[in-house]
């Protein structure tokens, strides 16, 4: 004789099972966040040298709540070095912002052309 399991008696077994996932991915997703560097950009070709650069501010409100993540921007540089424009093209749009804000300060070493570079931006809170 075979025994089924009624929907509700399932349903009271999977709720311990969905709170114990649940605690894994957290336990794992905060334990990403103390390995991770808190703030950091890198290029992905080191075409031209960074002369400065300013770190973008990490929002305080998403900060405060835990939200980070990449960030990929593309910029054009100036022959004389400045960041001409920079866009987002993946990742928080609020992070995207405050990457934007700082990488349009950066300068880079003078070359006889413009030149693009794609920059990835980490924020971990």
């Amino acid at each position: 004789m075979r025994k089924t399991i009624s929907p509700r008696r399932l349903a009271r077994i999977r709720r311990p099972l969905n709170a114990l996932c649940f605690t894994l991915l957290a336990s794992l997703s905060i334990l990403a966040v103390a390995i991770a560097p808190a703030l950091h950009a890198q290029t992905e070709d080191q075409e031209r040298k960074i002369v400065y650069r300013v770190e973008p501010e990490y929002p305080p409100d998403l900060k405060r709540v835990g939200i980070g993540g990449y960030v990929r921007v593309d910029a054009t540089v100036s022959p004389s070095g400045a960041v001409e424009a920079a866009t987002v093209i993946g990742g928080n749009p609020a992070l995207g912002e405050a990457a934007v804000k700082a990488l349009k300060k950066w300068k880079y070493e003078p070359k006889s052309s413009r030149t693009k570079a794609r920059l990835v931006f980490h924020f971990s809170p």
